[in-house]
């Protein structure tokens, strides 16, 4: 019995039995790796060996293998076995099957029978609102170009003949030849056909895993429209349903039962060189709670705009969920749902998780590996924050991200309301990381202006469940005590409102309608110009509207929100568009300014920085339309500004590792900004003089 080295060719030069897709899905890339095939073998011989068994030996061989270059042919392999549809059984590959073939980690961490999935399969078509939402809306033509075409550098009907013939799949393609911006007007058409934003997400996602490129190209394209179904408030519902949305491998599962083990299961993932990991629990996703394994689609999603905001290299990307359970009842009882079964597990087992995880990560990626914690619960949040911010290269964005991008809106409003900082006193609906993390940051920018930490505290209240914070009152913790002022305690904001009399309201507490129109129109009655910010994700957990807010202040109203409004046109002709506090005018400047410059610790000056330079660039005509916040079709020039100036206050502030200092920041930056144009895969080509060539005979 022989070996076909780096070939599905048996010693009589056949191809074996696989169907031609799957041998060549499974021998890509494999010259640096040496992927190794039996070519023949008892009761098979040479020529007719099955597919599914050729191609598992195909990844055994090569999970056998001892070396660097093997073992990330393995993940290759096993990666691409997720995504052949020949070979693939999704959740019901066995425990066993995930780790020889090496990919533990890249499905839920549930096991599903045949019938199970079925009834996934069934419950989503019945969601389906059309023929065409139910067949997905792909003709066979896109049918044959996902199965048939690698995802990462799959240009499509883009590859010229040339690309074709050199790279073998001449044939695999219809006989056309379209050029990207001919491709983005085929999915554009085709989005524009469904019917509800979850079948546009998942139209999306499924685009993401087919050409990625495209992907990228139609999001930095039409930013304005799919920020909103890629990330909230769509994000949310897709979490929801994230059960019957999922389809492929995009992120890593990690389990409580995976301790000890976390180091191998990173070896699954097909990349090597990542940069930039968002990872959850999924214990506190958006204003919707505990969904567990579900909470998967916030990283996926935040990623995504890493590179469609801030021109982070996807490749360099990777998202992780932590599954340790999960208290909503709820999902507990779905017979689909796709995580672990048992309530959470917290404490010192917990904490051991996460503390190999971030060790795992470091020991493989390196120590300037940004890892961005996403959705963790107030009672892990700062406590994990403040664990790590000085030992790794991290940073919380409910916290962080969500000070920078409300105190951005807060710098830019005092260009309306004409006065400083100091001169506002500012009522938080909710006290927790969110409103926490605005509020650290807003002492921060007092300071600069010359008050110390402890008189910037006293012009900031906070309302939790129990009512206003105040000292002598029960259930404060640590972070919150530094906000509890001499102060008699009130039950309700609308009491509150109406005693503190503040120039501002920030709601981040995810309770819908909190700014009552009594709240709204006393706001309007205390100042010329209130500052409104309701904050809360998604769009149904908001504390009040856009409209609410400019009529029941008749236009003196400065509104920003989490999640995004229509424009608002008032009786008197007046038109404002709201102003979207959304996060994404953060974290992808921030995260691509640290992975250019390899900051190893995050500081809060950061987010403070960020903060002032996204104010900066909101102009008078921004705020005359109610912008606080640059239009979001310009957001990736804002996150480019951004990164320059990370990069800037990093080499300041002697936190970057790359040396020597480039004197170009801006060229500097660019050189490390993705790009979503095609590659070329023509092989370089060229002759020699002809003398040269001429062939010398006896």
């Amino acid at each position: 019995m022989g070996y076909g080295h780096s070939s599905f060719k048996s010693s009589s030069g056949r191809m074996n039995s696989l169907p031609g897709r799957a041998a060549l899905s499974l021998c890509r890339r494999t010259a640096a790796g040496g992927l190794r095939v039996l070519a023949g073998s008892p009761g098979h011989p040479s020529g007719s060996l099955p597919a599914d068994r050729a191609s598992f030996q195909a990844v055994r061989v090569c999970h056998s293998g001892k070396t660097r270059k093997g073992s990330i042919s393995t993940k290759k392999r096993g990666y691409d076995i997720t995504r052949n549809p020949h070979l693939n059984k999704g959740m019901a590959f066995t425990l066993e099957e995930r780790l020889q073939l090496g990919i533990h980690g890249l499905l839920p961490p549930c096991f599903l029978s045949q019938d199970v999935q079925v009834l996934r399969v069934m419950k989503s078509y019945e969601t389906r609102s059309s023929p065409l939402d139910k067949g997905h809306g792909k003709s066979d033509e896109e049918e044959r170009e996902e199965r048939e075409v690698d995802l990462i550098w799959e240009g499509g009907m883009a590859f010229t003949l040339e690309e074709r013939l050199q790279l073998g799949i001449h044939g695999l393609l219809p006989p056309c030849f379209l050029s990207q911006d001919v491709q983005v007007l085929r999915v554009m058409k085709s989005y524009e056909t469904r019917s509800s934003p979850l079948d546009k997400y998942i139209l999306l996602m499924t685009l993401q895993d087919r050409n990625e490129k495209l992907f990228y190209r139609l999001l930095t394209s039409y930013i304005e429209e799919f920020m909103p179904i890629v990330y909230t408030p769509t994000v949310g519902l897709a979490c929801q349903q994230y059960g019957l949305a999922f389809r492929r491998p995009r992120g890593l599962f990690i389990t409580i039962h995976d301790k000890g083990h976390i180091a191998s299961m990173l070896n699954s993932w097909p990349e090597e060189d990542i940069k930039a990991i968002v990872v959850t629990d999924g214990e506190r996703i958006l204003g919707l709670g505990d969904l567990g394994s579900y909470g998967m689609g916030i990283p996926v999603g935040k990623l995504a705009l890493y590179t469609a905001c801030g021109g982070v290299r996807p490749h360099n990307c990777l998202p992780v969920l932590l599954d340790v359970g999960t208290d909503n009842q709820t999902l507990l009882d779905d017979p689909l749902y796709i995580g672990l079964r048992h309530k959470r597990i917290r404490g010192k087992e917990y904490d051991d998780l996460v503390d190999e995880f971030m060790q795992a990560v470091t020991d493989k990626y390196g120590m300037d590996c940004l890892i961005q914690f996403e959705d963790f619960a107030n009672s892990n949040a700062f406590r994990i924050l403040n664990k790590y911010r000085h030992r790794y290269c991290t940073f919380n964005d409910d916290i962080q991200g969500t000070a920078s991008v409300a105190v951005a809106g807060v710098l830019a409003a005092l260009k309306l309301t004409k006065n400083k900082l100091l001169d506002h006193t500012f009522v938080f609906q909710g006290a927790g990381e969110a409103a926490l993390g605005i509020a650290n940051l807003l002492i921060m920018a007092m300071a600069k202006e010359g008050v110390s930490r402890e008189e910037a505290a006293k012009r900031i209240w906070m309302v939790d469940s129990k009512g206003l914070i105040v000292k002598g009152r029960g259930h404060i913790n640590h972070e919150k005590e530094e906000f509890a002022h001499d102060h008699p305690h009130l039950k309700t904001l609308e009491e509150v409102v109406e005693t503190i009399k503040p120039t501002a309201i920030i709601g981040v507490a995810a309770i819908r309608g909190a700014f009552t129109e009594k709240i709204i129109k006393n706001m309007a009655s205390f100042n010329e110009r209130p500052i409104i910010f309701a904050l809360s994700n998604p769009t149904s957990k908001a504390e009040c509207t856009a409209e609410q807010c400019y009529t029941l202040t008749e236009g003196r109203g400065i509104f920003a929100s989490g999640s995004p409004f229509d424009k608002v046109t008032l009786a008197d002709g007046r038109t404002f568009y709201p102003g979207q506090g959304n996060n994404a005018y953060v974290f992808p400047g921030v995260a691509l300014g640290v992975i250019a410059c390899r900051v190893r610790h995050i500081s809060d000056d950061i987010f403070l920085t960020t903060a002032e330079a996204i104010a900066d660039m909101v102009t008078e005509e921004h705020l005359a339309e109610g912008r606080l916040y640059p239009p979001l079709s310009t957001i990736r020039e804002v996150s480019f500004k951004i990164a320059v100036k990370v990069v800037n206050h990093a080499y300041k502030h002697n936190i970057a590792s790359v040396y020597p200092e480039p004197k170009d920041k801006e060229a500097f930056v660019l050189s490390h900004i993705y790009s979503p144009d095609y590659d070329s895969f023509t092989l370089d080509s060229y002759g020699w003089p002809q003398e040269a060539m001429k062939v010398q005979d006896v």
